[in-house]
């Protein structure tokens, strides 16, 4: 029974203030789920949210009680199971809204791409660890790389291309904290001209993939058919002013007239009924997530447990910056979900077991004498 247990002298080391604003964010969340949903399904989501949530907390905690290292030892299977489950998804599923991104178990789903990206954060920290950073050696590098671009490929195919950036970026940062020569990174954003090119000719992409970016450029011009999600998002957003609506008191999310505003549009609910302070209030505490997990990457013991920290920060920033972005109009419309907040038990679970695996850095970031 002991071997659940977890050591008074590790849990003072526990970095509580990150595990406490990851739960604010999820608690603040479900609040804004019931108000976008409770017309039509009650407190159906709400409380389908707080399972996951308990769930996520026991993640966490089970997470917790070996060290990461130890868990690093088990990157490649874990790894590899992602993989495995990725391209099951990518034979069997069927598209729903346009990708087949999930795989049915019975009236659920789960969403592989979402526990990817911990298995990928794992296996590049630990590999690197193993290389001792050399990631500058070109059979580390083309080894790394492979590793990264076979999610990315898995998950083009659905086709997903927010998740696909979001392994990018978690990639990206990761490289980029490693010391990878900038002229390497320099020369993989100019590759990306045309990888695009490829994927927007190369019938990679859906048409309503296409029409999110042309909504993007020109969204006015859309505001009937592509364009009405954004177009309703960004009126309700702007009509909550400074102090919000109020709580069940906005008019864009009351009438419905924003698709998906409980799952990746929930920040759309948050400027209509919180307003801007109720805005800057969930960016400040998105913003102590990212503080302690950077700032933790800097004491931390070893490279691995560093690059987790990278790892998980950049996944996080990046799909703030997205989900945020899309809803306001200044970035493309991807489907990516705001960590925390935006309702889904594969995303909620998966930012748990992310967040659990940088509480774990935090709680063994110092040697302890017994």
């Amino acid at each position: 029974m002991n071997k659940f247990l977890i050591s008074k002298k590790l849990l003072k080391q526990l970095d509580f203030t990150m595990l406490i604003t990851g739960i604010l964010i999820t608690i603040f969340g479900i609040v804004n789920i019931y108000s976008v949903t409770h017309s039509k399904q009650g407190f159906y989501y709400g409380k389908l949210q707080i399972m996951w949530l308990l769930l996520g907390i026991i993640a966490v905690y089970l997470l917790l009680i070996l060290d990461y290292n130890l868990i690093g030892v088990y990157s490649k299977p874990i790894y590899w199971a992602g993989e495995i489950f990725l391209l099951f998804n990518d034979v069997t599923s069927r598209a729903v809204k346009g990708a087949a991104s999930w795989i049915r178990i019975g009236n659920r789903a789960i969403e592989p791409g979402e526990f990817v990206k911990f298995g990928l954060i794992l296996l590049l920290a630990k590999t690197l660890d193993e290389m001792d950073g050399d990631i500058n050696n070109p059979k580390n590098f083309f080894k790394l790389s492979i590793y990264a671009l076979v999610p990315m490929i898995l998950i083009i195919i659905q086709p997903n291309i927010g998740m696909t950036l979001i392994c990018f970026f978690i990639t990206l940062g990761i490289f980029f904290i490693s010391g990878l020569n900038l002229k390497v990174i320099i020369w993989g954003f100019i590759s990306l001209i045309p990888f695009s090119l490829l994927i927007w000719f190369g019938g990679f992409l859906k048409t309503y993939q296409k029409d999110r970016i042309l909504v993007f450029l020109n969204p006015e011009a859309y505001q009937l058919d592509s364009g009405f999600q954004l177009m309703q998002s960004m009126i309700g957003i702007g009509a909550g002013g400074v102090l919000g609506a109020g709580f069940l008191k906005g008019t864009q999310i009351a009438g419905g007239f924003i698709p998906e505003a409980h799952t990746d549009f929930i920040f759309a609910a948050v400027g209509e009924e919180w307003g801007l302070i109720g805005a800057i209030l969930l960016l400040t505490l998105y913003g102590i997530l990212i503080y302690r997990m950077i700032k933790l990457a800097k004491e931390s013991k070893d490279l691995m447990g560093r690059l987790i920290c990278v790892g998980t920060a950049s996944s996080f920033l990046f799909s703030i910056l997205q989900n945020i972005g899309m809803t306001i109009g200044i970035m493309p419309v991807a489907g990516i979900t705001l960590p925390f907040m935006s309702y889904g038990g594969s995303s909620i679970l998966a930012n748990f077991m992310a967040l659990g695996l940088v509480l774990n850095v935090s709680m063994r970031k110092n040697k302890i004498n017994f």
